[in-house]
């Protein structure tokens, strides 16, 4: 082999294996982050692991969502004790989202608080029957919209109707631009388990209703793809193409009599394969619109 065949082939693998190794060198997140939106002075969004809640810092208090201690207790303490640490003000509010318990178990800590745990009639009444031991059930319940104001902040909430639950409710802040809204709108990512409990006509519903509101940033219960970013209306749109074009191919194949199996192992939506998650999450997604086209449920 010529000397500078030799070179070239040398330069190359070494140019892999440094790349391989500032890839395998790069650092792993910390499991937990708390960071304040960018144009706001008083919206921050705490993470833990892989989940993560809005809390918002007014003059006469704070209002906090979804203490996401499913399993892992010491994560709505170290919550409280971050809360704590951006603000002196009482926590007087802790929000549900919906009554999912990967997003609302462990508030008791914000109880001991002095919170007022607010969330839909049909998360009480649901959480009423579980009786799951770390999930408090609220104090106040509402139903078609509520606006809760505290010093000089303003937080509304709606309910738009059956989407990723029954129960969900959508927070908005007005004078921020911001919006707060739980598993219905993966950002950048394809849903995957929590299909499960996933109403799909009456969720692109929601989606129509979440793209008239008046925002420019949402903050999603789980980091946005890539980087753990926020979204915009537009990755709002994507994922209601997303599962328009789920539905739609499900739809014809169910039709020819190809759900479940067929469906889950064979179809593929190419469009999307780039998003996170696409591999794992699909056969979620396609198998529950085989239930909605090929059983009616």
């Amino acid at each position: 082999m010529p000397r500078l065949s030799r070179a070239i082939i040398g330069g190359v693998l070494a140019a892999v294996c440094l790349g391989v190794a500032a890839y395998a060198q790069q650092p792993s997140p910390p499991p937990f982050a708390t960071t304040k939106v960018d144009g706001t002075d008083n919206v921050y969004i705490f993470r833990y692991g892989n989940h993560q809640s809005m809390f918002v810092v007014t003059a006469a208090g704070v209002i906090a969502t979804d203490p996401i201690g499913y399993g892992r207790p010491q994560a709505v303490v170290t919550y409280v004790d971050e809360i704590k640490k951006v603000s002196g003000q009482p926590i007087k509010y802790l929000i549900y989202s919906h009554h999912h318990f990967d997003h609302i178990a462990g508030g008791k800590p914000f109880k001991d608080a002095g919170a007022t745990i607010v969330a839909h009639k049909r998360a009480a009444e649901r959480l009423a029957v579980l009786k799951d031991p770390h999930t408090v059930l609220p104090d106040e319940t509402m139903d078609g919209s509520r606006t809760i104001t505290l010093g000089d902040t303003t937080l509304e909430l709606t309910y738009l109707g059956l989407n990723h639950s029954d129960s969900t409710l959508v927070m908005r802040l007005p004078k921020q631009k911001v919006l707060f809204a739980v598993d219905f709108i993966p950002v950048g990512a394809v849903p995957g388990r929590g299909m499960i409990d996933f109403y799909p006509l009456e969720a692109e519903d929601s989606m129509k209703k979440v793209l008239a509101m008046d925002w420019d940033k949402l903050i999603p219960g789980h980091p946005g793809a890539p980087n753990g970013r926020l979204g915009t209306k537009q990755d709002v749109q994507d994922q209601l193409t997303f599962l328009q074009d789920a539905s739609a191919a499900v739809k014809a194949e169910a039709q020819a009599g190809k759900c479940w199996d067929p469906v889950e192992k064979d179809l593929k939506l190419p469009k999307y394969e780039n998003w996170a998650g696409y591999a794992q999450n699909l056969p979620f997604v396609l198998r529950r619109y085989c239930a909605l086209w090929g059983r009616g449920t």
